[in-house]
C-alpha cells in the first residue's frame, strides 16, 4: 500500500518542472507559454557555490512551484569528473551558451532571459537568500 507520504512525492516529482538542456527548445517554449527563462550555469559536482545554489534554492519546492508557473529552467552543466560527463553534443551546446552568455567563465552564474534571448538580469555568484527572497527578486525585475 502507497502511504501519503510517498504520493505527494510521486506528484511532486511528475509535477515538478524539469531543468531544461536544450537553449533553443526553452526559448520555443518560454515564447509559446509566455514565460522567461532562467539560465543557470554551473559546475554540479566541483562547484561549492553552484551546489549550495542548487540545494537552498533551485532544489526548494517554493522555488519549484513558482518556476513551474511562471519560468522555463535551463541549466548549462560544467562537470569535472569523469563518471558525470556529458554527452560531447551537450558540451558543446553548454560552450556555446558560455561563449554568448558567459564568455567571462563565472560560476555560478544565473541569467533572467526573455524568450528573445535578451538578459532581464544576471546573478553573479552565490546568492544567500532563501527562495521567497530570489522569487520577489525574479518579480522584481519582471515588472520593470
Amino acid at each position: 500500500m502507497i502511504g501519503k507520504a510517498s504520493i505527494y512525492i510521486l506528484y511532486f516529482l511528475i509535477s515538478a518542472p524539469v531543468w531544461n538542456l536544450n537553449f533553443d527548445e526553452a526559448t520555443k517554449q518560454a515564447k509559446d507559454e509566455n514565460k522567461v527563462i532562467l539560465l543557470n550555469f554551473a559546475g554540479s559536482d566541483w562547484c561549492a557555490p553552484c551546489i549550495k545554489l542548487t540545494r537552498e534554492v533551485f532544489d526548494q519546492s517554493e522555488f519549484l512551484d513558482y518556476a513551474k508557473e511562471n519560468l522555463v529552467l535551463v541549466r548549462a552543466d560544467f562537470p569535472r569528473l569523469k563518471k558525470n560527463q556529458l554527452s560531447k553534443e551537450q558540451v558543446k551546446h553548454n560552450e556555446a551558451l558560455a561563449d554568448k552568455y558567459n564568455s567571462q567563465g563565472k560560476f555560478p552564474l544565473t541569467l533572467l532571459v526573455d524568450a528573445e534571448g535578451r538578459v532581464i538580469h544576471e546573478w553573479d555568484g552565490y546568492q544567500s537568500v532563501t527562495p521567497a527572497e530570489f522569487i520577489s527578486q525574479i518579480n522584481k525585475f519582471l515588472s520593470e
